[in-house]
């Protein structure tokens, strides 16, 4: 069994910054890429930052220039830094891991139960 357990959410005003972290843990032999997606009432996910394990990344348009996305290998975390944040940021915002797993080696996708993000105007 896998456990992707996202933290750091709240709310803040516009302009501020949060950051949110994401450890994964388990029956891991490695993570590969790792993402942050978010979701916000009556809307689709949306991928907001991906990164790989050689820390190769990519962002949404609406996010680059002001999150950051980070990752600790020997923790197994995956960080998003989000600074300039905007009303329109406000989400439920999930980190989701792509790991192989013990025993079968096989590779899976695991989301975590999401955390709250609220900027207010």
């Amino acid at each position: 069994q896998v456990q992707v357990v996202e933290s750091g959410g709240g709310l803040v005003q516009a302009g501020g910054s949060l950051r949110l972290s994401c450890a994964a843990s388990g029956s891991i032999v490695s993570i590969n890429a790792m993402g942050w997606y978010r979701q916000a009432p009556g809307k689709q996910r949306e991928l907001v930052a991906t990164i790989t394990s050689g820390s190769s990344t990519n962002y949404a348009d609406s996010v680059k220039g002001r999150f950051t996305i980070s990752r600790d290998n020997a923790k197994n975390t995956v960080y998003l830094q989000m600074n300039s944040l905007k009303p329109e940021d406000t989400a439920v915002y999930y980190c989701n891991a792509e790991v192989r797993t013990i025993p079968t080696m096989r590779v899976y996708w695991y989301w975590g139960q999401g955390t709250q993000v609220t900027v207010s105007s």
